[in-house]
Formats: structure tokens, C-alpha cells, sequence
């Protein structure tokens, strides 16, 4: 069937795996990344978790270098850095220095949530609470240190100044939706993991959207977990590594990404199904076939310009296959 071809990009929380290590995982998120680069991708985003032990993204900024470094041509960035954890003169020392060291390829995302839990921020050093003003005015702050130079301004960031990063704003609710229309920034919709207010939230920021300076109209990227295999059911096998981390998030047993197992759903309660179903709404599962359909019908309801996919298959080669079929289904027939 027929539809407008999104862009494709890849969102990476650098799983580590049971059975694995953590060199290991960063080791294949170079590998995911060289390959998304080979297929076309757009851009390789990774996302800043802090205290999980499945989880190798949490020095968010160092990685992308090192990623910008294997890579020629690929945009790297943050999907995101959570503002509320760093100083914005921080952020745009560490995200200006990517800029001079990889020009051209570097995006700064910005999430409002914290990514982690109470004690977690107390160690990051978050001893203030947080207002509603805060994260807007962050943002700007950023804007003006990653824009042109201020002679009158008593802080600079070096490097930083002139260097024009794009600044994306993510979200899973209706308040970073609002806050990129009104900055005209690009806006990016969490629903890998929370899709239950994107149709919402994409168009309140469509209606709301004040082109600026950086951005002429609304563009909206879409969060999509995505296990590609030659069959149905072999990914609907593969599939259920997610749907176990999944449940590990949902009852607060956080772990590294497991094994697949035959039958997963099945051995689990009805309740617990539909917490899963409901996390992975947006989720596309499936052969060729069945992966262009999904994507176009996320298309029809969203008119996304960019899908970020999240494929967190256990097996490594067997996840560089699900992103070369995913990249498959967006060509032209």
C-alpha cells in the first residue's frame, strides 16, 4: 500500500544483556550505529538513564562523541538529556564541544523528567525541587548559550557560542508539546514508551506551532519499538525480550534485557498482558509485510516526518536485521 515515506532514525538505550557486559553493549551500539548509517537513517539518538543496570547510556554526552567518532555522515545526538539533572552552562559546554569536534551532525534533545528515582537525583546532586518554570527557562538559557555571541553577557559557554545546536523537545504529555510550538522547535513524542497522549499532544503542538528562526513548520518525530523478523512469528518470538523488560519496569524489577522465551504472554495474567499492550501500543512486531503496514498506519494517524525506532532484540546480529528490514519497508514498492 501507498504511503508518504517518514524518515527513519534510531533511539538507543545501549541494553546490556543478560549474560553480557557493558563493553559489550557499547561495543554493538557502535556496531547499530555504522549500520543504521549504511541503511540510510537519519539519526542515532541515545538517551540518558541513570542508576539501571540494564542500561549503559547514562553518561549520555561522552557516548555520543565516541559514536560521532565511528561514524561519517549520521546525525548523533540526545534523546534525550534530562535538563533537570544538569546546568544548562554545562550542557552547552559539553553538546558545543561535540559541535566543533563533529560539525554538522550534532542534536541536543531535551526531556523535563528526571529519568530516575528519588535517591538517584539526591546523587546526582538535585537538591532543590523543581517549579514548572524551571524547565522552560533552562531551555532558553541553552538557546542563548548555544546562539550567537553576547558581548554584553556576563556567561558564555566555550565551546558552545555560535555553535547553533538543534534543540529538540521530547515529551510523553502535553507540556513539552505547548513549550515547542510556542519556541517553534521540533518536537518528539515519547510513545515507544507512553503513547497515550501523542495523538493529543501532536495536535495541540500543530495548532499551537509559532514558526521561528530555527524552524519553518511543525515537524513531529514519533517514538516506535520495532522487532523485524522474516515471519510473524519468529517476531513475535523476539519481541517478547521487550515485553519481559517491560514487565521488569512495570512491578519495579529493573533488570538487563533477557533472553527471548516461547509463549511469554501466555504465562502471564491478564492484567499484566494488558499493561505490556498498553506500554507497547505503538509498538510494529512482524515479517516485511506486516512492518509496512504498521509504519503505514502510524503514518495515516500521526503524519509523522520522522519515525525514531527502538529494537531491543537480545540477539545482536539478529537486531541489525530488524533494522535493515525496517529500512526496507519504507521504500518505494
Amino acid at each position: 500500500m501507498p504511503f508518504k515515506t517518514p524518515k527513519l532514525s534510531m533511539l538507543d538505550l545501549v541494553a546490556v544483556r543478560e549474560g553480557g557486559t557493558t563493553r559489550q553493549a557499547l561495543d554493538l551500539a557502535v556496531q547499530t550505529a555504522q549500520k543504521a548509517e549504511a541503511l540510510g537513517f537519519t539519526r542515532y539518538w541515545l538517551a540518558e538513564h541513570h542508576n539501571m543496570p540494564g542500561i549503559a547510556s547514562s553518561a549520555t554526552a561522552v557516548l555520543i562523541g565516541h559514536i560521532a567518532g565511528k561514524t561519517e555522515r549520521i546525525r548523533v545526538g540526545s534523546g534525550g538529556i534530562m535538563l533537570p539533572n544538569h546546568a544548562p552552562l554545562v550542557v552547552a559546554e559539553a553538546f558545543g564541544t561535540l559541535a566543533e569536534l563533529y560539525p554538522g551532525r550534532i542534536d541536543l534533545g531535551l526531556g523535563r523528567a528526571p529519568g530516575t528515582d528519588g535517591a538517584t537525583m539526591r546523587a546526582l546532586r538535585r537538591d532543590r525541587v523543581e517549579t514548572e518554570e524551571d524547565f522552560p527557562r533552562d531551555v532558553a538559557e541553552l538557546q542563548r548559550l548555544l546562539g550567537p555571541a553576547d558581548p554584553h553577557a556576563r556567561i558564555s559557554a566555550t565551546p558552545g557560542t555560535d555553535t547553533h545546536i538543534p534543540i529538540w523537545l521530547l515529551g510523553s504529555s502535553l507540556f513539552s508539546a505547548q513549550l515547542a510550538a510556542m519556541k517553534g522547535l521540533p518536537y518528539a513524542f515519547a510513545s515507544h514508551f507512553a503513547p497515550r497522549f501523542l495523538h493529543q499532544a501532536i495536535a495541540l503542538y500543530r495548532q499551537l506551532f509559532r514558526p521561528s528562526a530555527t524552524l519553518a513548520k511543525p515537524y513531529v518525530m514519533v517514538g516506535v519499538p520495532v522487532v523485524a523478523a522474516p515471519t510473524d512469528a519468529e517476531a513475535q518470538f523476539l519481541a517478547s525480550s521487550t515485553e519481559q523488560r517491560v514487565l521488569g519496569i512495570l512491578t519495579g524489577q529493573r533488570g538487563k534485557l533477557p533472553a527471548p522465551i516461547a509463549g511469554f504472554m501466555d504465562s502471564i495474567g491478564p492484567r499484566e498482558q494488558a499493561a505490556i499492550r498498553d506500554f507497547l501500543a505503538m509498538s510494529v512486531v512482524g515479517s516485511p509485510d506486516t512492518v509496512r503496514a504498521g509504519f503505514a498506519r502510524i503514518q495515516e494517524t500521526t503524519e509523522a516526518d520522522e519515525l525514531i525506532l527502538v529494537s531491543d532484540v537480545y540477539d545482536p546480529a539478529l537486531r541489525l536485521r530488524s533494522l535493515e528490514i525496517a529500512a526496507q519497508a519504507v521504500k518505494p514498492a
